[in-house]
């Protein structure tokens, strides 16, 4: 009995004690959790300011997120900003000396083009759309990203990365040695380029259209190709650039029907007229700049005689008359030519005029005879081109060669 009263007076003693530690640790436990979470979102605060200052891309995503991409291709549009750069405003306008004139290379339909050289020595080239002229600059300067960061292609300009910056939207491009072919074609320059340099350059403006139409993972018409959206580096190979006017093409789709943008006499009749736009198009607009290349002129030029001023027509009348070899650059035939390679090749520019889409042949095609790997054994009929006698008409902008001028996709399946 002694021991268990021992037990009863004794037993209590050792659970107030707990009790009493239990309580007075309660304030300290409150407070250390109170301040770990402090720290915890202070630190997460911090993170937060700092990636929204410096982490440009999750800019760039949220801007190109604006427009809906086209049914069907969210994997193939999709944009791989590792491989560009988004560069500051003030940064580009150090570059350019504030878009100095004297570093403008060269004037486009959606803005100027300027000369740069950024912190490393690089040089780039700043195309600054011309938002403020044009309604349609934010559209086309997401559609130019969005499509330059999805190809790949050693004949297409490489887009180095862009920038967005209030009412600014600038397009950063390598740099181009000899810059556009037009400033060479049309006497802007001293450089001469003689057959072989020509042909090479036609050839890899092929090549770039083939790739675009055939080659990559989704169709593109670029809609403008001309010799001003030619850029040549300084071995003198093409690039294919400007791709504000390009429209992914559906697997699905015969022909888009849209309203007409780009250039005129570079432009396909079938789509100035009905605004029926296939790969056809682009394929004309290379038939009209072979002829330009071969004759270093322009396809128009009202201060020549009445029959040399379309050069589509001037060329036609010319093989009419078995004199086709006037049509050469004089320069280039004194430097000396393979005849019958050039005659072979304003053949084949020839064939890319055809007035009905559907006759004019493939790129794959173009490219083969080019390079000689098949013969150009079709005989080409007269080409569509600008009716000089109806120019002030805007109703008949084209003379129409052939017979009643029906849809060039009639007689063809929706997959040609």
């Amino acid at each position: 009995m002694p021991r268990l009263s021992y037990v009863e007076v004794t037993s209590p003693l050792p659970s107030r004690r707990v009790l009493q530690n239990s309580a007075s640790k309660q304030p300290y436990s409150g407070l250390f959790f109170f301040l770990g979470s402090l720290v915890i979102l202070i630190v997460l605060v911090v993170l937060i300011l700092i990636l929204c200052k410096f982490f440009k891309p999750g800019k760039l995503r949220a801007l190109i997120g604006r427009t809906a991409k086209p049914q069907g291709t969210s994997d193939a549009l999709s944009v791989h900003l590792r491989t560009i750069s988004y560069f500051n405003f003030h940064t580009l306008k150090k570059a350019t000396k504030n878009f100095h004139s004297n570093n403008l290379l060269g004037s486009g339909g959606f803005g100027p083009v300027f000369l740069g050289k950024v912190g490393d020595g690089q040089f780039i080239a700043v195309k600054k759309l011309s938002v403020d002229k044009s309604q349609q600059g934010e559209r086309e300067f997401l559609a130019e990203v969005r499509l330059i960061t999805s190809i790949q292609h050693k004949n297409l300009v490489r887009l180095l990365g862009c920038c967005s910056d209030g009412a600014q939207r600038l397009l950063v491009y390598e740099y181009m040695k000899n810059r556009s072919l037009d400033q060479i074609l049309y006497g802007k320059s001293n450089i001469f380029l003689n057959w072989k340099t020509r042909h090479q350059i036609i050839s890899g403006i092929a090549r770039g259209l083939q790739y675009l139409h055939e080659d990559s993972h989704i169709r593109i018409v670029h809609r403008d190709i001309k010799a001003s959206n030619i850029l040549l580096d300084d071995k003198f190979q093409p690039r294919i650039g400007d791709f504000g006017l390009a429209r992914f093409f559906p697997e699905d789709q015969a022909y888009l029907s849209t309203a007409f943008a780009g250039t005129l006499g570079y432009t396909a009749p079938e789509y100035a007229i009905r605004g029926e736009l296939t790969e056809k198009a682009d394929i004309y607009s290379f038939g009209v700049l072979v002829l330009e290349i071969i004759s270093c002129r322009k396809n128009t030029d009202l201060s020549l005689p009445s029959e040399m001023q379309y050069l589509p027509e001037y060329a036609w009348k010319l093989y009419e008359r078995s004199r086709l070899i006037d049509l050469v650059d004089p320069k280039m035939r004194e430097d000396g030519i393979v005849e019958k390679d050039v005659m072979q090749t304003i053949n084949v520019a020839f064939l890319c005029l055809q007035p009905h889409a559907n006759s004019r042949p493939p790129m794959s095609e173009i490219v083969a005879m080019l390079i000689r790997d098949i013969a150009v054994v079709e005989t080409p009929t007269r080409p569509a081109f600008l009716d000089r006698k109806r120019r002030n008409d805007k109703k008949l902008s084209w003379d129409i060669i052939t017979d009643g001028f029906s849809s060039p996709l009639q007689s063809d399946s929706p997959s040609k």
